[in-house]
């Protein structure tokens, strides 16, 4: 693939659901349907368009179903062009996920983060209810549950990150309701037998939205950077999705857990003084670095599926580059700089 540039959202769109020929044999070895629940939301579409690029890759047709509301404008329509069937659906409502077609390997990316001060209870309802009445559904599958980062304590910024035999110490309703999800998975695998991995991943990127196009787009507008946060780790989102995808194979009983990031500890100042300079911009920030960070190691993760296939640098060019071309970005801030759990 060539990594020089990517121009408009053809091609990154493209790029995001390419799938790498490690996960085309993942899919040679699988048996059985794939269900995606939650299936709209930011990552939702590409590992949709990625696995059923990749089943047809290997030679084993079988059925993608993508469950969502579906509320984002475009979607379904992508995904049924692409050959992906789809189902529009609240899991939340009474009988839903009992009604929803039987599956081996099952991808759970449903879940509630941003507005959850003020409507706490509806994120515990969608991150841990929601849970329970998939695992229990689906207690013959893999079930890969995507998780987050979140749920760990803050590192010192020289640490390397949590690791997988972190303890978690959520602060807030969001994490300590993401902790609740993975108890609610453990007790399917411990108890119903289920073979679950959670999936932690911290802050997948692409172009239109991420830690890197919020630092970007704030250098760009000369609008001050926080450096409150100072240090984070993320990586490209067809990475996360493509591991997210070959983990079905790494699900068990007792569940797995696999930290999912980029390998580096990145600085927010340095990052931003690199879109500075690439922008012919002076950055402008505010707030002082934190001896802590919410960080994530990921070396257990690189050692089974292999290093991001896109590096930092090149990330930093793609997104500057999309910036200044004036390309099309989500109003979705991810909130990095948040340390008091409130989202």
């Amino acid at each position: 693939m060539d990594y020089t540039s990517v121009r408009d959202i053809a091609t990154l769109e493209s790029r995001l659901a390419e799938p790498p020929a490690r996960l085309v044999e993942t899919m040679r070895r699988l048996n059985g349907d794939l269900l995606i629940l939650g299936a709209g939301g930011k990552m939702g579409p590409s590992l949709c368009e990625m696995g059923i690029r990749a089943i047809n890759a290997s030679g084993k047709p079988r059925c993608v179903t993508a469950v969502s509301t579906f509320s984002m404008p475009g979607i379904r329509e992508r995904l049924e062009t692409a050959g992906v069937r789809t189902l529009q659906c609240n899991l939340l409502d009474a009988g839903a996920v009992d009604a929803l077609p039987d599956a081996e390997n099952v991808i759970f990316m449903a879940g509630r983060k941003f507005g959850s001060t003020g409507a706490e209870w509806l994120t515990w309802a969608e991150n841990v209810l929601m849970p329970g009445l998939v695992g229990r559904r689906y207690r013959n599958a893999r079930i890969v549950s995507f998780s987050t980062g979140s749920i760990y304590p803050l590192e010192p910024v020289d640490s390397g990150g949590s690791t997988e035999q972190t303890p978690p110490e959520p602060v807030g309703d969001y994490a300590m309701s993401c902790v609740g999800r993975e108890r609610i998975f453990d007790y399917c695998a411990r108890e119903l037998q289920a073979r679950v991995l959670q999936l932690r991943l911290n802050y997948a990127v692409e172009l239109r939205y991420g830690v890197l196009v919020d630092v970007a787009s704030r250098v760009w507008a000369g609008l001050p950077v926080d450096l409150t946060m100072g240090h984070f780790n993320c990586v490209w989102q067809a990475y996360a999705n493509a591991v997210a995808l070959m983990s079905l194979e790494l699900a068990s009983s007792p569940p797995a857990i696999l930290n999912v990031t980029g390998p580096e500890t990145i600085s927010v100042r340095s990052l931003a003084q690199q879109f500075g300079e690439r922008m012919g911009k002076k950055p402008v920030f505010t707030g002082q670095e934190a001896p802590t960070a919410l960080l994530a190691n990921a070396s257990k993760c690189h050692q089974l599926f292999g290093p991001p296939n896109v590096s930092l640098d090149t990330l930093i060019g793609w997104t500057a580059d999309w910036i200044m071309a004036g390309q099309e970005i989500w109003s979705k801030p991810t909130h990095y700089e948040t340390r008091d759990g409130k989202f």
